[in-house]
């Protein structure tokens, strides 16, 4: 806009050189027409008076007091021939050399100089012709001296033209910056930095607007607090609910599992009682009930555990997480699995043990099924400020590509970290690829176990 601005204000300088310029050649063709017709008028009655005074003079004393007199008009070029035609050459250099003074170039004359005239004057002396004067006009002093003026006026304006122009490139900096500073804060708003805000500037209109953005940024933050309780309470409830869940399964599904088992080995043992051939088929029987229930008790505790992680929220969460890749580890001897968990607390709160757990766990199932990787290494630690919790889960496996399509797993992890307003990032390594989350830490997170 400031470009823009300036290239307006300079197009508004140079048409008002041109109309200038246009006036200065105007009003010099009307003085120069003026003074070279009178410089004219004045030739003739020059003459007469001067023969009139030297009545008695000889001839040559005449020529050479012409040529002094001549020398005084201005705007004329005055050649003195004799009776035979022949230019009179007098012992000074009277006539002028207005080739050698003129200043102004030739394309400036030719706009101002007028048509050239010319006026033979006869010069008679005692009653007899002795020569002619032709007057012829030069109007090259009148042009130098408006080329003079021009150029003068030209550099004067052209000095001060810059002058404006540094000027008004620093006012227009000055009144527009708050427009920089909008556009700065919007993008950060893009951003989902809600924070932001501008200083109120000094104009009115962009004072309004400063103070609407403020406004609008203010409104933003807290629907954002406001979106992040409510998702907040949301997934607590959700984790409630699980937690209700898993314990009714594992208080009344496992007990229930346990009597089915008692009672078919009751059973088993009644049949070793009877004769053969009954005492085979109701030890196939019991044994397949028997084998239904173990099944049915895997299934049990796996769903167990997706509802609620064993230990979590009884044991350290360092140790929770080293269990899981532990576990992981065990299962695919194939795959170097490694984890580091430094600097942890006990506990970070609930939400947040649980929001990490659940996303080492989806990290390595990913990993695992999708990565075809050889090496997967899981980190967490706390920033240096205390104020956040780092995770990452990196591998060296085929990589996301450029496009990912996230599936259910992923999008299911960026909920859970977008509401507790932490980061999710998904990045690609040479080879391999790098899942990296950040979490806030409250200060008054719980530093040891919850029951």
């Amino acid at each position: 806009m400031r470009a823009r601005l300036m290239v307006v204000v300079v197009l508004i300088d140079v048409l008002a050189a041109a109309v200038s310029g246009a006036v200065i050649v105007l009003k010099a063709r009307t003085a120069t027409q003026v003074e070279t017709a009178a410089s004219i008028a004045v030739a003739e009655p020059l003459v007469a008076e001067t023969l009139q005074l030297l009545q008695d003079a000889p001839g040559a004393g005449l020529f050479q007091t012409l040529a002094l007199r001549f020398r005084a008009l201005r705007h004329v070029r005055v050649v003195l021939v004799d009776a035979a035609g022949q230019p009179v050459r007098t012992d000074e250099t009277l006539m002028r050399k207005d080739d050698d003074r003129r200043r102004a170039p030739a394309w400036f004359a030719r706009l101002i100089a007028p048509p050239v005239q010319r006026h033979e004057v006869p010069l008679v002396l005692r009653g007899a012709r002795i020569g002619t004067a032709l007057v012829t006009t030069e109007p090259s002093d009148e042009i130098d001296e408006v080329w003079g003026y021009a150029l003068a006026l030209g550099l004067t304006g052209l000095a001060l033209s810059l002058a404006m122009l540094a000027i008004l490139y620093l006012a227009f900096g000055r009144v527009l910056r708050p427009l920089a500073a909008l556009a700065a804060g919007l993008t950060r708003l893009e951003q989902q930095d809600y924070g932001v805000r501008v200083e109120r500037p000094d104009t009115r209109e962009l004072a309004v607007i400063a103070a609407r953005f403020n406004r609008l940024a203010g409104a933003l933050e807290g629907a954002r607090a406001a979106n992040r309780r409510l998702n907040r309470q949301l997934l607590t409830a959700q984790d409630d609910e699980r937690r209700r869940t898993a314990l009714e399964l594992h208080d009344e599904f496992g007990p229930c599992l346990f009597a089915l088992e008692a009672n078919s080995s009751s059973i088993a043992r009644i049949a070793g009682t009877l004769e053969a051939p009954v005492r085979e088929r109701l030890a196939q029987r019991t044994d397949d009930i028997s084998a239904i229930v173990r099944r049915v008790q895997t299934l049990n505790r796996g769903l167990l555990n997706r509802l609620r992680p064993a230990g979590l929220g009884q044991v350290p969460l360092d140790r929770c997480l080293d269990l899981l890749v532990r576990d992981c580890a065990r299962h695919n001897p194939g795959i170097a699995i490694e984890g580091r968990f430094e600097g942890l607390r006990p506990s970070h709160g609930d939400l947040v043990d649980l929001t990490v757990y659940r996303c080492v766990q989806e990290a390595l199932t990913n990993a695992l099924r999708h990565a075809r990787a050889g090496r997967i290494a899981v980190r967490a630690a706390p920033a240096p400020d205390g104020a956040s919790l780092h995770l990452s889960v990196e591998d060296d496996g085929v990589g996301v590509g450029e496009a990912p399509r996230p599936g259910r797993g992923l999008a299911g992890m960026r909920e859970r970290v977008e509401a507790l307003g932490g980061t999710l990032a998904l990045d690609g390594l040479a080879p391999g690829t790098a899942l990296r989350v950040s979490l806030p830490v409250e200060p008054g997170a719980a530093e040891g176990a919850t029951a």
